[in-house]
């Protein structure tokens, strides 16, 4: 399995892709870094910053990017078969590639984000902030990880989920909440350190069991997905 993880993160920042992961965050920074300097109230800016873009923007389309490419590029050109030739279980190589996805993805929104969030309200605030982004980066990381493996078009399927789902129908209709990752991650930030910058909309309970759900559940299709290909790279 770590042989897998390793050929993985090599393919993924090997490849241009990698590039596109920078300028989200380094914006998330400059924003919030602007609105410090002017000394403005955390109150005008941080609900904008930190959720709207932070949480509803850089955390989940990171995680689409990466959680489609470590697998997705390798079903479309055909070179999955030579995975699958390998004697590994279809586990290792769906766990190894997730863990790369949502590692990265996690690493990458967390750091702004908590740099983002000492600028707004102090260490404690960047911590939180820091701590839902990881579980949101699992989450979303094993939701589009399983996408790639559905369909030729996971990036489409995955922004539909994030402007849709996420991001219209999950600010007007509260039962979509319930399957909103952007609303467990904004629940689990608010409960570590509550503050006025964020709302939360979905209790604790259902924020931290359902994120767990998402990534068993996801996972654990994948690999059965995975199972259902043959070597001529096609499914059963």
């Amino acid at each position: 399995m770590s042989t897998v993880a390793l050929i993985t993160a090599r393919g993924l920042f090997g490849r241009r892709r990698a590039l596109i992961l920078l300028p989200l965050p380094l914006l998330l920074i400059l924003l919030a870094a602007v609105c410090r300097a002017y000394d403005l109230d955390p109150s005008q800016w941080g609900a904008a910053v930190i959720v709207g873009l932070g949480f509803a923007v850089v955390l989940p389309v990171i995680s689409l990017i990466v959680g489609t490419g470590v697998l997705g590029s390798e079903v479309d050109d055909g070179t999955l078969v030579h995975i699958l030739t390998k004697p590994l279980p279809r586990r290792d190589i769906i766990l190894a590639k997730y863990l790369v996805a949502a590692v990265t993805s996690a690493v990458t929104s967390a750091v702004p984000l908590f740099v983002a969030g000492i600028l707004a309200d102090g260490v404690a605030f960047g911590t939180a902030l820091a701590v839902a982004a990881v579980a949101g980066a699992f989450a979303y990381s094993a939701l589009f990880v399983l996408l790639s493996l559905l369909t030729r078009r996971p990036v489409l399927l995955g922004l539909v989920y994030i402007l849709v789902w996420e991001g219209l129908l999950g600010r007007f209709l509260s039962g979509t909440r319930v399957l909103s990752i952007e609303q467990y991650v904004i629940t689990i930030a608010d409960k570590l350190d509550p503050t006025t910058i964020l709302t939360a909309q979905v209790g604790i309970g259902t924020a931290v069991v359902m994120s767990v759900v998402f990534v068993v559940v996801c996972t654990v299709v994948a690999i059965n997905r995975l199972g259902s290909f043959s070597l001529a790279g096609e499914t059963s």
